[in-house]
C-alpha cells in the first residue's frame, strides 16, 4: 500500500500517530466545547427561551441539510488506501455541487419548514444560514484529508479560529439587540472563515472531475449519505416533535437541555471518533486486534463519561439554575433524562464508526431505519401526552430497549466478543451510579445551586479516581496507547474501498 504525507507504516507507528492525534483532538474538543458552552450560556441569558427557540428551529433545518450535503463521499478520502489526493478533486466537485443544490432547496422551502417546526418567524434566519451549506460542502474534502493525515493539531487551529470568531460576532450582535439573528450571522461568518483556513491548510485546492471515479464514489457515498439522513432524523426527530407540537419556547427548553446533555459526548467521545475510523481501517484485516482496540477505546471513554453523565443527571436542577438562570428551570428534568441517553449514544456512535469501516453499511441503515420507525411515533405521542420531559423519556426507552441490543448483535456478527465490552463498562457504571446517589443526597442538603453544582463536580472527580484505583490497569492501557503498544499497525487490503464498493 502506498503512503502519503505522514501515513505510518512502521510497527506501532499508527498507534503513536493516532494517540498524538487523539490528544490534539481532545484539546480541540475541550476548547470548542468551552466556546460553545460560553456562548450558549450568555446567549440563553440574553435572548431567553422564546428567541433561543426561534434560532433552534433554524439550526435544526440547517443540521438536517448538513447531515448529507457532501453526499457521503468525503469519507472516501479517509479510507482511500492509495494517495488520497488522487480522489480529492472529484470529492470536492461532487460535494460542492450537491451542497449548492441543497442550498437552493433549503432557501426555497424556508417558510414551510419554519411553520412546520412551530416558528414561522424563523424563515429568514433559515435562509441566511443556508449559505453555510455551500461553505461546508466546499471544504468537506480538505477536512477529511486532515483527518486522514492525523493532522489534528492543524485542525485545532482551524476549529478554534472558527469557534471563537463566530462566538465574538454573535455576542456582539446579541448585545446590540439583533436577537436570534445574531447567532445566525455568527454561524455564517465563522463558516466562511473556516473555508479560507481549510483551503490554506490543504492547498492547492483541487476541484475537478475524474469521470472514472464519479460512479464509484457515489456508490460508496450515497448509502452513507442515506444513512446520515436517517441518523440525523433519529437525533433530531424529538426536536421536530417538540417544535411542531409544543412551540418554539418549549423547543428552546429542549434544545438547551439537549446541548448541555451532549457535552460529555462532544467532549470525550468526538475526539476518539476523529481518530477511530482511520485506526479501524488499518486493523480490519486482523479481527482480534480490531476487537481489542475497540474494547480499549470503549473502556477509556467509559471511565470519564459515565460518572459525568450519571452525576450530572443527579444534580440536573442545580446545574441548570446555576449555569443558565431560574427562567430555564423547566429544562432541568429534560436534561436529567437526556444525559442518560448520551451515555448510551457514546457506545452507539463508536460502534457505528467500526461497522462503517467493516462495510456493514446496509445493516447499519436497517438498524437506523428501525430506530427511526420506533422513535418517531413514540416521541410524537409523548409530546402530546407528556410534554418535553415525556419526549426525553421516550427517547431513553427506545435507545435502551431497541437500539443498544441491535448494535450488540451486529458487533457479535462481525466477530467481536460481547463479554469484554460488558466487562469494560461494568465497573465505571457501578461506581458512577454510587456517585450519582451521593451527589443527589448532598444536593438535597444544599440550598445554593452553586454549591450543589460544585459538590457534584467534586463527587464526579472522586468517582473517576475510584474507578482508576479499582482498575489500575486502566492507567497502563492509557500509557500503552500512548507508547503504541495498545494498537499496532496492520496490513491493509490492496483493494481500494471505493472500487470495492463499486464492484459490490
Amino acid at each position: 500500500m502506498g503512503t502519503q504525507h505522514g501515513d505510518e507504516t512502521d510497527h506501532g507507528g499508527l498507534a503513536r500517530t493516532a494517540a498524538g492525534a487523539f490528544g490534539w483532538s481532545f484539546l480541540n474538543a475541550a476548547l470548542s466545547r468551552l466556546g460553545t458552552l460560553l456562548v450558549g450560556v450568555l446567549m440563553a441569558r440574553i435572548l431567553g427561551p422564546g428567541e433561543f427557540g426561534t434560532f433552534a428551529v433554524a439550526m435544526v433545518a440547517l443540521l438536517a441539510v448538513l447531515s448529507f450535503n457532501e453526499l457521503g463521499v468525503s469519507l472516501a478520502v479517509v479510507r482511500w488506501e492509495r494517495d488520497p489526493e488522487s480522489v480529492l478533486g472529484t470529492v470536492n466537485a461532487i460535494s460542492t455541487a450537491g451542497s449548492v443544490l441543497l442550498f437552493c432547496a433549503m432557501y426555497a422551502t424556508a417558510e414551510p419548514v419554519a411553520s412546520l417546526l412551530g416558528a414561522p418567524d424563523a424563515a429568514g434566519i433559515i435562509r441566511l444560514m443556508s449559505v453555510s451549506v455551500v461553505f461546508s460542502g466546499m471544504v468537506a474534502g480538505p477536512a477529511a484529508l486532515l483527518q486522514r493525515r492525523f493532522q489534528q493539531r492543524r485542525r485545532l487551529v482551524i476549529d478554534q479560529a472558527v469557534t471563537w470568531s463566530g462566538t465574538a460576532l454573535s455576542l456582539g450582535l446579541a448585545l446590540g439587540g439583533f436577537g436570534a439573528w445574531s447567532l445566525a450571522w455568527g454561524r455564517v461568518a465563522a463558516t466562511l472563515i473556516g473555508v479560507a483556513l481549510f483551503v490554506h491548510a490543504t492547498r492547492p485546492y483541487r476541484l475537478h472531475v475524474d469521470r472514472a471515479l464519479v460512479v464509484p464514489l457515489l456508490r460508496f457515498g450515497l448509502p452513507l449519505a442515506g444513512a446520515s439522513i436517517v441518523v440525523f432524523a433519529v437525533a433530531y426527530v424529538e426536536q421536530v416533535a417538540v417544535g411542531a407540537t409544543l412551540g418554539a419556547t418549549a423547543l428552546g427548553y429542549f434544545v438547551l437541555a439537549f446541548n448541555l446533555a451532549s457535552w460529555p459526548l462532544n467532549m470525550f467521545s468526538q475526539p476518539l471518533r476523529s481518530v477511530a475510523p482511520a485506526v479501524f481501517s488499518r486493523l480490519q484485516g486482523d479481527p482480534r486486534r480490531l476487537g481489542d482496540s475497540f474494547t480499549t477505546l470503549l473502556r477509556v471513554v467509559a471511565v470519564v463519561t459515565l460518572p459525568v453523565c450519571l452525576v450530572g443527571a443527579a444534580v440536573a436542577d442545580d446545574v441548570i439554575r446555576f449555569v443558565y438562570g431560574a427562567e430555564w428551570a423547566p429544562a432541568a428534568d429534560v436534561f436529567a433524562v437526556l444525559v442518560l441517553v448520551t451515555a448510551a449514544r457514546i457506545f452507539v456512535e463508536l460502534s457505528y464508526d467500526l461497522l462503517v469501516v467493516l462495510r456493514r453499511t446496509g445493516r447499519l441503515l436497517a438498524v437506523q431505519l428501525l430506530w427511526l420507525a420506533v422513535l418517531a411515533p413514540t416521541v410524537l405521542l409523548a409530546a402530546r401526552e407528556r410534554g418535553v420531559v415525556g419526549v426525553a423519556v421516550a427517547e431513553l426507552v427506545v435507545v435502551a430497549v431497541v437500539v443498544v441490543p441491535c448494535y450488540l448483535v451486529m458487533l457479535r456478527g462481525c466477530g467481536l466478543r460481547i463479554a469484554p465490552l460488558g466487562a469494560a463498562v461494568v465497573v465505571p457504571l457501578l461506581v458512577a451510579a454510587v456517585g450519582a446517589g451521593a451527589a443527589a443526597l448532598v444536593a438535597r442538603e444544599l440550598s445554593s445551586p452553586l454549591l450543589a453544582t460544585l459538590a457534584g463536580g467534586l463527587i464526579c472527580l472522586a468517582a473517576i479516581g475510584c474507578i482508576l484505583a479499582l482498575r489500575p490497569h486502566q492507567l497502563r492501557q492509557l500509557r500503552d496507547l500512548r507508547s503504541g503498544a495498545a494498537v499496532a499497525d496492520a496490513p491493509s487490503s490492496p483493494q481500494d474501498p471505493v472500487i470495492e464498493a463499486a464492484q459490490a
